[in-house]
C-alpha cells in the first residue's frame, strides 16, 4: 500500500512543505548564484526516471561557463566557484529537486537519477532501479555517496527497491540530515567521481 499511494502521498506533503518553508533560503541561493554564476542560478539536465522515462531535472547550478581560448568548457575543478563548492558539499544545490518531487519526476527517496548515457550499458539487474521513481537522497548515499564503488551503489539501490517502507524513507531522511550536516562522503568538486562504463 505505501509502495503503491502512500509513498506518492509522503513525496507530495514533504516536496510542498520544503518549498514554503525553504523558500527564503531558496531565493537567497538563486540571486547568490545568479551573480556568482554571471547569470542563470539553476543546472538543468536530462536524467532517467521511472520506467526510464527521460526527465529534466533541475539543481542548482555551481560551476561557470568558463572557457578557454578554443572555446571549449575548462574542466570542473576549474569551474566551480568557491560559493559552489560550499554549496555542493553542504548539498545545497538539490534543494531544487523538491520541484521535481512535486511534479512527479522524482521522489525525496529513492536511487539516485544518473546521466541517461548510461542506459545502454545497465544489464537487467542495473535496469531494476527504475522501477521506482528517483530520489533526492537514497539508501546508497547514506551508504557513501561517491565513496563507494559504482557495483556498491546498484547493490543498495536494488536493496532499497526490494525493500521501500515509510519506516525506512523516514531513517533515510535522518541519516542523510546527519550525514549533510557532518559533510560526511560527499566529494565537492567531483575529482574522484569516475564514469560508469558499464
Amino acid at each position: 500500500m505505501y509502495r503503491t499511494f502512500g509513498k506518492r502521498l509522503f513525496d507530495i506533503i514533504i516536496a510542498f512543505a520544503g518549498l514554503i518553508v525553504l523558500s527564503p533560503l531558496l531565493f537567497f541561493l538563486m540571486v547568490l548564484l545568479a551573480i556568482s554564476n554571471r547569470g542563470n542560478p539553476f543546472f538543468c539536465q536530462l536524467r532517467p526516471g521511472f520506467k526510464e522515462r527521460i526527465f529534466l531535472m533541475v539543481k542548482f547550478k555551481t560551476m561557470r561557463d568558463t572557457v578557454d581560448q578554443h572555446h571549449n568548457l575548462l574542466p570542473d575543478h576549474e569551474r566551480i566557484s568557491p560559493i559552489g563548492n560550499l554549496i555542493r558539499k553542504t548539498s545545497l544545490d538539490e534543494l531544487p529537486q523538491l520541484w521535481n518531487v512535486l511534479i512527479g519526476d522524482m521522489s525525496i527517496i529513492g536511487p539516485r537519477p544518473l546521466l541517461v548515457e548510461y542506459l545502454p550499458l545497465y544489464d537487467p539487474n542495473h535496469r531494476k532501479r527504475h522501477d521506482l521513481r528517483p530520489g533526492i537522497t537514497g539508501w546508497a548515499q547514506i551508504h557513501g555517496r561517491n565513496a563507494i564503488s559504482w557495483e556498491a551503489k546498484f547493490d543498495h539501490d536494488l536493496w532499497y527497491i526490494e525493500n521501500v517502507s515509510l519506516v525506512l524513507d523516514f531513517r533515510i531522511m535522518y541519516l542523510t540530515v546527519f550525514r549533510v550536516l557532518a559533510m560526511k562522503n560527499i566529494n565537492g568538486n567531483l575529482a574522484g567521481t569516475e564514469k560508469f562504463k558499464g
